[in-house]
Formats: C-alpha cells, structure tokens, sequence
C-alpha cells in the first residue's frame, strides 16, 4: 500500500514560488509544479522558465497550458524528471513524448475527471505515469472523489508498471484509502501548504500510507 507524498507547488508569481518552494525544501524528495496558462486553467501561474528546485530533489511539471508541446524547448532546458501533461490538450502527443524519452525525461498525462481512461488507451506505451485529477484546475483543493479508484483498476490492467498518482482534495482522513486504492503519488498542495507546520503535515501524511 505505501506512496510517495509529493507536495505541491502552485504560485502565480516568482515571490509566492519561492515561498512555497522553501516551505517544503527541508523534507521532500519529490515536488509537483503547477503551472497553469491562464487559458486551459483559469488562473495563470508562473511561467515554465519561472520554475526551480532544490538540488538532490525530483521535479514533476504539472502542465496545464492548452498547447503544452509547443514549449518542449523549455522542458529539455529545464530538465525535470517528468512533464505531465492534460489528455484533453490541443497538439500531437507521440512525437512529443519520443522527444523527452530520448531526452531521459519522463511523461506522464492528467485526466480530469470527466475524461475515460480509453481516451488514452491508444497511447499508453509512450506513457510512464498517469494523473488522476479530482481536483479544481489551477487552484489548491477541491474534493477527492474516491469513484475516480475505478480509474486506478482498469490502468493497472491495462499496464500494470504504470506508475498512477492523484491530484485533488488529499488530507489525513483519506490519504490511506487513496494508497490502498493502488495510488503511488499523493500530489499534495492545500493540506501542506496551508498548514501551520508543513513538516508535520507532510509526516502525518506519510505516516498514513506506510
């Protein structure tokens, strides 16, 4: 049952990315960057080149733009672990997702959750990671609709190395049942963000899904 909790980090202007960055720093290993273009989200976050991380730290780019592959020049620049990207945006998935693999980057792709698993059934061999979003676009919380595990099941038989994560609404009371549910990534942003003592937050968090 155990998963990696992976603090989230959403800011619409360099300042609040740094805050938000050093609230965190000292205890995770991985983080997840938002950045929402304004469009695709309805709130604008910082810009791709805006985005930073410690040294020693895993970096996974939530992209929320409705044209994410026309920025894969920034994304080899950057060098992150993965780029996550929407299956409900505009552009030609494949290519794109050959280019980081050769790059030694990752892809994943986020469902809303409107959106079928068999919508990116025919492109499952060129992705290694799969977001389940249950939350409110380009904003910290929403609610964790437990439904969207049906999701997780039919993933993993349909590639069952996939590694799956989830985004949306994860706090104290459901973070086990998201990791028994065949989660391994909690994306977590209100709950420890929010906090007063993120470290605490973080450890309660992974105290749960141990």
């Amino acid at each position: 049952m155990a998963a990696t909790i992976c603090p989230t980090v959403l800011a619409g202007t360099p300042e609040e990315y740094h805050r938000q960055i050093s609230r965190i720093a000292q205890f995770a290993t991985r983080v997840h960057i938002d950045l929402a273009d304004g469009r695709f989200a309805p709130t604008k976050t910082i810009t791709i080149d805006q985005a930073w991380w410690p040294g020693g730290v895993r970096a996974d780019l939530h992209v929320m733009y409705q044209n994410p592959f026309e920025h894969h020049k920034t994304f080899l620049s950057l060098a992150p672990q993965m780029v996550i990207v929407h299956a409900e945006a505009e552009g030609n998935f494949v290519p794109f997702a050959e280019l980081m693999h050769r790059h030694g980057i990752e892809v994943g792709v986020a469902l809303k959750s409107d959106t079928p698993v068999e919508l990116i059934r025919p492109a499952l061999e060129w992705i290694d990671y799969i977001l389940i979003f249950s939350g409110d676009l380009g904003h910290f919380g929403g609610q964790a609709d437990l439904s969207l595990l049906d999701k997780v099941k039919l993933l993993r038989q349909l590639k069952p190395q996939l590694e799956i994560g989830w985004d949306g609404g994860i706090n104290n009371t459901n973070a086990r049942s998201l990791a028994s549910g065949g989660v391994d990534v909690l994306n977590v942003g209100g709950f420890i963000q929010h906090a007063a003592d993120p470290r605490l937050a973080y450890g309660m968090l992974a105290r749960a899904v141990i």
